[in-house]
């Protein structure tokens, strides 16, 4: 992620129009509820010219009202109603309709980037853009822009009129206008600094808060609720202090404006006073003035508060426009191949070299070459931080090799889309993901389009549906956040089943039973058996027990493959393998 605070600020304006694809589509609406506008604002500005003519016409003649000058004040009233109610409307429409766009752009390219962009980038600070970013946002594009552009029209039509009326007060009036600009630009740029400022510390909360969180039994068992609630609250206290001192600015940008604009028209009222005083103008007059003067200076302070908010949302809107920005670092070629279909997938490693990202010193894989026969099942071990792992993550092709390359089917992955690569391939990991849904959807995630029927043989197969279906809904029994309601080897035998259900060419197994107990092992042990049948598979493990029934197993250390063979040649050989083998029996 990109250092926020070293980003050059750019106008408010400027930073709203990465708004302009999401408002695009809805040019129709957006033009409607700008004639509604100007129709409400046409409306207001002609109240203060027709209650002159009252005044001047009836009461200041000494005869008694006339209804048609009332009548025509009430119509005015509903007609600015009308238009108020129907701008509301479509305005709010159109900022609830452009925030939910807007996060579902972010969401998805979120969803492309590679492994090595959440190295450095926490979960928490993007749902933070997700939620509260799209939230000024949306204040903006419903409401505020609204609400600035209405009193605008009121300041611009409110100005001419007041010349109209009296050029001689008006001349007053915007001299003692002008002493509130200065203050106004200035504070809007604090502002705006400071807004951005309090975002990025809203989202370092948000991004501790969702990591404390997801390890609430680790917290816990250490005894650690009054350490972290301590390191959040200091988090959320600066967060406090910076909101805080934008909240000032703002008070005192508003108190400003407000205070001088209202102070200009009671020395304007004074002068006009006086002019009715001396004859030189009517009461009417005077009170249209005061009038048109009232709706100018509401219009200064409307004005003054929606800048607050443009300011505000235009941090924000920088901040989304850096997530949409972030172009994924794994994509598809221009023109990428298809990959051949076969039922069982071949796999080559040819001269492999690759450093992550944030290790660049040290490799995970050095000259690393392994060739797969479709229909085999070879077992990666060897100590922690050997480069098991990094095997899969280049195969899935969540990095680019630095060097050599990886064929699938005999085609280099590179040259493919990646989803297509990855639709071939079914992973069960460690730890496998259970999603916050039933048992049912989580086992249909392998694969959509998959009949309720397929669903149940794929746990049938994977061992099971013995267990769900003991569950108080069965199959629609709702797992709970990460699976919490199931046990280890449920939790595994889920994710087999999801990967049965997939019927890839290719399975990954990652450690899938190193945290089980024996009997749990068993079970998904013999899920494991059926969902390796008939297809090429690559098993991890830390458990030379689990896979004595490989083909061929490979041995890794710092990178490099240093022995290969079946088990019993390895064991002959007295090598690492051996060695490993010997520790895990006499542990």
């Amino acid at each position: 992620m990109p250092d926020t605070t070293a980003t050059p600020a750019r106008r408010p304006v400027t930073a709203l129009g990465g708004l302009k694809p999401f408002l695009r589509p809805y040019r129709a609406r957006i033009a409607a509820a700008f004639m509604l506008l100007c129709g409400a604002s046409a409306a207001l500005l002609t109240v203060p010219y027709a209650s002159r003519q009252l005044i001047d016409q009836s009461f200041g003649r000494g005869a008694p009202p006339q209804a048609m000058h009332f009548m025509l004040l009430v119509a005015l009233a509903l007609i600015w109603a009308m238009f108020v109610a129907s701008r509301y409307y479509l305005v709010t429409w159109i900022g609830e309709r452009v925030t939910a766009d807007l996060r579902s752009a972010i969401f998805a390219r979120t969803l492309t980037q590679s492994p090595q962009y959440f190295e450095v980038t926490r979960t928490g600070e993007v749902l933070s853009r997700l939620t509260g970013d799209t939230t000024l946002v949306q204040t903006v594009v419903g409401s505020s822009i609204s609400m600035g552009l209405r009193s605008a029209f009121q300041f611009a039509g409110g100005i001419i009129m007041l010349a109209v009326t009296s050029p001689r007060l008006f001349a007053w009036t915007l001299a003692l206008l002008l002493g509130v600009v200065g203050p106004l630009i200035w504070a809007g740029r604090r502002v705006r600094r400071l807004s951005r400022e309090s975002q990025d510390r809203i989202a370092d909360s948000s991004a501790m808060a969702g990591e404390v969180l997801n390890a609430i039994p680790t917290v816990q068992a250490y005894t650690q609720e009054a350490f972290e609630t301590q390191r959040f609250s200091a988090t959320v206290e600066h967060s406090f202090a910076t909101a805080l001192r934008r909240t000032r600015v703002r008070a005192l940008l508003t108190a400003g404006v407000i205070g001088g604009v209202f102070t200009s028209i009671l020395c304007v009222l004074w002068m006009g006073a006086n002019a009715v005083a001396d004859g030189s103008m009517s009461t009417g007059q005077l009170t249209s003035f005061v009038l048109y003067a009232v709706l100018v200076a509401g219009s200064v302070g409307v004005i003054a508060e929606t800048w607050g908010d443009v300011q505000r949302a235009a941090g924000a809107t920088e901040r989304l426009m850096e997530l949409l920005a972030t172009q994924p670092l794994i994509q598809a070629p221009a023109r990428p191949q298809a990959l051949p279909q076969a039922p069982q997938a071949t796999v080559s490693f040819e001269q492999v070299r690759f450093h992550y990202p944030s290790r660049p010193q040290s490799a995970a894989l050095d000259d690393f070459s392994l060739a797969v026969a479709p229909g085999s099942t070879v077992a990666l071990v060897g100590p922690s931080g050997a480069g098991k792992t990094t095997v899969f993550q280049l195969l899935l092709r969540f990095y680019d090799v630095a060097a050599g390359v990886i064929r699938v089917n005999g085609v280099d992955i590179r040259s493919l889309d990646p989803k297509d690569l990855r639709r071939h391939i079914g992973i069960v990991t460690q730890e496998p993901i259970i999603f916050s849904a039933d048992a049912f959807d989580n086992i249909r995630y392998g694969r959509a389009d998959a009949t309720d029927d397929e669903v149940y043989a794929a746990a049938r197969a994977a061992q099971a549906e013995e267990f769900i279906l003991r569950l108080p809904q069965g199959y629609r029994t709702f797992l709970g956040e990460r699976g919490v309601r199931l046990s280890g080897g449920q939790r595994q035998r889920i994710a087999i089943a999801r990967a049965i259900l997939k019927n890839p060419p290719l399975l990954l197994l990652d450690e899938a039973t190193s945290a089980l107990d024996s009997e749990s092992e068993a079970l998904v042990q013999r899920g494991l058996d059926a969902a390796r049948r008939g297809r090429t598979t690559l098993v991890i493990a830390h458990r030379l027990s689990t896979v004595q029934n490989a083909d061929r197993i490979v041995v890794l250390e710092q990178g490099r493959l240093v022995e290969s063979g079946t088990p019993a040649e390895l064991l002959r050989q007295g090598g690492l393998y051996a060695r490993l083998a010997s520790l895990q029996i006499a542990a």
